[in-house]
């Protein structure tokens, strides 16, 4: 046993041995490394394509929309000019030359407030009457426009569409046609408004290192982003369509060159990889379509994306890389672990059964060792040369009396140094002079070493050499006061134990950077999310303002029109304003709750008012649909933030009047445990499984397909206030059985729940006059266009409006005494805080008037703000109504 436990401590590994057994290893490392690195660049090349793709289709469609909206804003003056009696008048007869003139001036002045190219009144025969650019060389003025198709298609459908040339002008736009009709609804003649293609190519989107085409129905691109691609055909044109475009003279004198576009990668959902030569454009391009509504041009988008590809490719590849070789250097980590773990099983095991066999033989043969020692001639015992460890024995008088050659070789003594009966001091003190026994004083060193054997107490510590070498010194006493010290070398044990140190450090500090880099990114994303955020809720607050404007101003306008048609078509541009009105407030709404800056105020209420308030509400909606509405009566009394919740049940039952076609809706509640199910239940088309989940994302809609208003955003508020408040969304639905919208959340005490009177409004009687006849109104805004409207609308009331400006007007002209009835005060004005400048202003006054706060800025800080210096509050985009009867209650109760 011990010559097989020293043979074991001995052996060392054949460096073809070692080599052979790191070879796989390496081939394994090295092809796993480039075949991972192959593969994951392919798959960041598809991913990142995928990404382009649907970036792609998101920024085409944003574009598109803002695209029909541009063209959108002129549509409405036509069709208003065809109601006009004195155009009427002018196609139905002959046009003497003063009549011309006036009519001349007439359409130059709508032509000039609507911002377009011309405007053209065509008679019956397609010839033009008057027009705008009566003035200039290239008038339309006498001009024959019969053949072209905006004039037939008025005649013939009473409305025209068409992108072409000038056939007079030369200068390429959009013509919007409109029929003027008779009091017998005989068609007398046309009125043509024409944008021209530079304007909506300064008004329309810019995407940075895209390009942006249009194209017509034929494939021609006449609007580019990209000067080379105007008038090329993205596909071949046959002769009747050639001839067609002869005959309407669509693109004039232009030559219209083929596009060159090489298909790489198809995907029939719409966007695919090509090459251009025509243009010549370098690299791959992905090129997505999208059709313009009500149109017949299609919208393409084309991104330059060889290089974002590459770059994806090699990131994923030299992720990929990393990740493996990372994986192989945990795999080899392991696995060494596992075989020095394995290497000091066995060396404890020997070195046990090694201590124990050893133990045996000296307790067995402890005084045989004694007597041997002492009959031994020259010290040299042959009972101890088996040990493979360096044994020596001293008696009571601190005296060499037997050793083993193991001992003289650990510590290199010279021939013939140890013999029996050297003192042990001689040897610490031979020992000392080489430097063995530490720094320090050298008498102290032995002094210490020899108090420790006269002790008698035994002793195990380790001690390193200069050459390196470790030795586990182990003493123990003798029965008759002397003392054997066994010297174990255990060199190859701690430097295992230091290289593994080693390897762990370093595995330490890889997952320490890496975690830092992930930390890092993390955080980047965080901080890109809250500058979203931000940017959104500033967006949305400059979109409100002219919004603001164009109601006020819609309201003035619809009070003076006299026909029904008029008054008609007023009231489509006042629900399309509306709809634009909650798209945004939806859009602020997703800012607030993502930033985190919704306020909660959570307590305990009834939920029947809720209910009825709801029913009323959602009732005349559903009722003019063909809907029944009904609510199931509850004593129930839950907690929650009442607001929120009150958003959260609007928007399902919103969702459910809008895609419910026949049927009814219910709402109601009913207790599960400790908490309260409220239910929405409709009877509309349903929702396939695959699709409940991907309706609570943004811009989702249930019917891509419906003409209903809507953003897709209702859902998506839902789910982010029910997960602010802790409340739990259910959805259950069959397609062709109608869908329940469920919110769960916690029940409280009824009788714990405080009731409250809703307060009402000081009624007006029905003879008395308006309070706002001569009142005087202030209206400070920084916002020129509202202010105007606000003007406009005051004054309709027959409200005093002395003053409607920004903060440096209003200083300016605020004098002592003068004080207004009713101030109308923005927040937010530049550099200008609407409460600070209000101070200014009453400090001039005097006197502090009422005021309403009208802003867009509707968070929770702007209301209680309000609600601190008892304001009313006023979200902008206005209702004229709404603004009317607050204005009303706040004369009323100054008044009072």
């Amino acid at each position: 046993m011990p010559a097989v436990a020293t043979g074991h401590y001995t052996r060392r590994m054949h460096p073809d041995s070692r080599f052979r057994r790191l070879l796989p290893a390496a081939a394994i490392a090295i092809g796993g490394t480039l075949l991972a690195a192959w593969l994951a660049h392919g798959w960041g090349e598809r991913r990142e394509l995928a990404r382009q793709g649907a970036q792609s289709k998101q920024q085409i469609a944003l574009h598109a929309r803002a695209l029909e909206q541009l063209v959108d804003r002129y549509r409405a003056l036509p069709q208003v000019l065809a109601l006009d009696p004195e155009l009427r008048a002018a196609v139905a007869g002959s046009v003497g030359e003063a009549e011309r003139q006036r009519l001349n001036l007439r359409l130059e002045e709508a032509n000039r407030t609507a911002r377009a190219s011309t405007l053209t009144l065509i008679d019956r025969h397609g010839t033009a009457v008057a027009a705008s650019n009566w003035h200039e060389p290239g008038s339309n003025v006498g001009e024959h426009y019969g053949f072209r198709p905006y004039v037939r298609q008025a005649f013939e459908e009473g409305q025209g569409r068409f992108y072409g040339i000038g056939v007079t002008t030369g200068v390429p736009g959009y013509f919007l046609s409109e029929v003027i009709r008779g009091g017998d609804g005989e068609p007398l003649g046309v009125v043509v408004i024409k944008i021209q293609l530079s304007e909506l190519e300064q008004e329309g989107p810019r995407i940075d290192d895209d390009t942006m085409l249009v194209s017509d129905r034929h494939g021609i691109v006449f609007l580019a982003s990209e000067d080379d691609w105007r008038y090329r055909t993205l596909r071949p044109l046959d002769p009747v369509v050639r001839g067609e475009l002869d005959a309407t003279r669509q693109y004039g004198d232009e030559t219209l060159q083929p596009a060159d576009i090489t298909p790489l990668v198809e995907d029939g959902a719409g966007p695919s990889l090509a090459s251009i030569a025509a243009p010549s454009r370098n690299g791959e391009w992905l090129w997505v379509d999208a059709p313009l509504h009500e149109t017949d041009w299609t919208l393409h988008l084309l991104r330059d994306v060889e290089s974002a590809m590459a770059s994806a490719g090699r990131q994923a590849a030299t992720a990929a890389a990393v990740l493996w070789l990372a994986t192989v250097l945990l795999a080899l980590f392991i696995e060494q672990r596992r075989r020095m773990s394995a290497m000091r099983q066995r060396s404890r095991a020997e070195l046990e059964a090694l201590v124990q066999q050893h133990a045996r033989e000296l307790r067995s043969a402890r005084d045989g060792l004694l007597e041997a020692a002492q009959q031994a001639d020259s010290g040299l015992s042959r009972q101890l040369d088996h040990l493979p460890q360096g044994v020596v024995i001293i008696d009571a008088n601190q005296r060499v009396i037997a050793w083993n050659q193991r001992y003289i070789e650990l510590f290199r003594f010279p021939p013939d140094f140890i013999h029996v009966g050297r003192p042990i001091e001689d040897v610490f003190r031979y020992n000392a002079q080489r430097g063995l026994l530490g720094n320090g004083p050298v008498e102290d060193a032995i002094q210490r070493r020899l108090d420790h054997l006269r002790s008698g107490k035994p002793h195990t510590r380790e001690s390193e050499k200069e050459d390196g070498t470790v030795l586990e010194i182990r003493g123990n006493p003798l029965p008759d006061g002397g003392f054997v010290t066994s010297y174990a070398d255990i060199t190859s044990y701690k430097t295992a134990a230091r290289e593994l140190r080693s390897l762990a450090d370093a595995l330490e500090l890889r997952i320490e950077q890496r975690t830092a880099d992930l930390e890092q990114a993390r955080s980047d994303a965080v901080e890109a999310n809250r500058y979203k955020t931000r940017f959104v809720a500033a967006a949305v607050h400059d979109l409100l303002q002219p919004l603001n404007a164009a109601r006020m101003f819609l309201s003035a306008l619809r009070s003076r029109l006299a026909g029904d048609e008029q008054r008609e078509l007023g009231g489509h541009v006042d629900a399309a304003l509306a709809a634009q009105d909650a798209i945004l407030a939806s859009l602020l709404d997703i800012s607030r709750l993502e930033s985190g800056t919704q306020q909660v105020n959570v307590r305990d209420f009834a939920l029947e008012p809720l209910f009825e308030a709801l029913s009323r509400e959602f009732g005349i909606l559903a009722q003019a649909r063909g809907l029944a509405l009904r609510h199931v009566p509850t004593r129930l009394a839950v907690r929650s933030d009442e607001a929120l919740l009150r958003r959260v049940l609007q928007n399902l039952l919103s969702n459910a009047v809008r895609y419910t076609t026949r049927g009814c809706i219910l709402l109601g509640c009913r207790r599960v445990g400790d908490a309260v199910r409220i239910d929405v239940w409709d009877t509309g088309p349903g929702i396939p499984l695959a699709r409940q989940r991907e309706i609570f994302e943004e811009f989702k809609r249930l019917d891509d397909s419906s003409d209903d208003s809507g953003a897709g955003l209702g859902l998506a508020i839902v789910d982010r206030i029910a997960r602010l408040l802790g409340h739990g969304i259910d959805l259950r639905s069959r397609p062709g059985h109608g869908s329940v919208f469920s919110v769960t959340l916690p029940r409280a005490a009824a009788d714990a729940v405080i009731a409250t009177t809703p307060a009402h409004d000081t009624p007006i009687a029905a003879h008395e006059p308006s309070p706002l006849h001569g009142r005087t109104v202030w209206c400070v805004d920084d916002d020129a266009q509202s202010c105007a409207a606000a003007r406009v609308l005051l004054e309709r009331w027959g409200c005093d409006v002395p003053f409607a400006g920004g903060a440096d007007a209003a200083r300016a002209q605020a004098e002592s005494g003068q004080v207004p009835g009713l101030v109308l005060l923005d927040l937010h004005m530049g550099h200008d805080n609407g409460i600070d400048l209000f101070d200014a202003l009453a400090a001039r006054w005097g006197k502090a008037p009422p005021v309403i706060l009208l802003t867009a800025d509707r968070s929770d800080a702007a209301q209680q703000a309000a609600r601190q210096r008892g304001w009313d509050f006023l979200p902008k985009p206005v209702r004229p109504p709404a603004l009317r009867a607050l204005m009303t209650q706040a004369l009323l109760r100054a008044a009072s």
